[in-house]
């Protein structure tokens, strides 16, 4: 993780004290949250998703405009944040232009994949106080499944989250943080110490997940085909939920 005095001259947290100070509710989410979360070492964007409100949305728009934010990719609407674009899962791209943030790209959602709503993700979310600001994080449960993508880059970041999740767990974890860990966790051995730690809830869970069926034999060739599996299928369901999207961006971009 940044030390915090890395953090504080990092034009993210500039701009997004920006976006704290509109009164806007957004959440941090992508390669940042990952950094916070100790899973990455650096991320050069800022991704937020963004409540869908007609105020909320204005006061977005005023943090652009604090950071001089500039569209730099379809779609682009006027003014900025087309709501039902939002709805549909499409997102917003922009670059900062303000002499401090100069050159941050700003990428803005509201729609994960059809996953949960802004209120959910909102009341799950992680607050991380730097320099007597606080900032609001998407819960790392819910990141480990944002992060899901058919973007080779973003696995083993997926892979670190949850094992950040595994030690930091402790000797007396809830349920549903041993149903977490043994639902996601995708390093082999790390996965058989999981069931063998946990039996029965592994048991329990092995019918539903093949790799950790596998873990509770410690068959690790058996665990990677199975989390391959894994992979694939989320792949294939990133791909799925993007395609019609991608199509629209193209449909943008002959129009302009």
């Amino acid at each position: 993780m940044l030390s915090e005095a890395a953090l504080n001259r990092s034009p993210i947290l500039k701009a997004l004290s920006s976006m704290r100070k509109s009164g806007a509710r957004t959440l941090l989410m992508g390669g940042q949250a990952c950094v916070f979360y100790g899973a990455a070492e650096f991320s050069r964007d800022l991704d937020l998703l963004i409540f869908v409100d007609p105020d909320n949305l204005d006061r977005v728009r005023a943090a652009l405009a604090d950071l001089l934010a500039v569209p730099i990719a379809v779609p682009v609407s006027q003014p900025p944040l087309e709501p039902e674009l939002l709805g549909r899962g499409h997102a917003f791209h922009f670059r900062c232009k303000r002499e401090d943030v100069a050159g941050l790209r700003v990428d803005l959602m509201a729609n994960l994949r059809g996953g949960p709503s802004f209120e959910d993700l909102w009341q799950r979310r992680t607050t991380l106080e730097l320099d007597g600001e606080v900032f609001d994080l998407m819960a790392r449960a819910d990141l480990v499944i944002a992060k899901q993508t058919q973007r080779d880059k973003d696995w083993p970041m997926v892979a670190r989250l949850v094992e950040g999740s595994y030690f930091a767990v402790g000797s007396s974890p809830s349920a549903k943080d041993i149903d977490f860990i043994l639902r996601e966790l995708r390093t082999p051995e790390i996965l058989i110490e999981a069931a063998a730690r946990f039996p029965q809830a592994a048991r329990e869970i092995a019918p539903h997940r093949p790799a950790v069926q596998a873990a509770l034999s410690g068959d690790i060739e058996q665990i990677s085909r199975a989390l391959r599996s894994e992979q694939d299928e989320a792949i294939r369901r990133d791909r799925v939920w993007w395609e019609p999207l991608k199509r629209e961006l193209e449909q943008f971009r002959h129009q302009r």
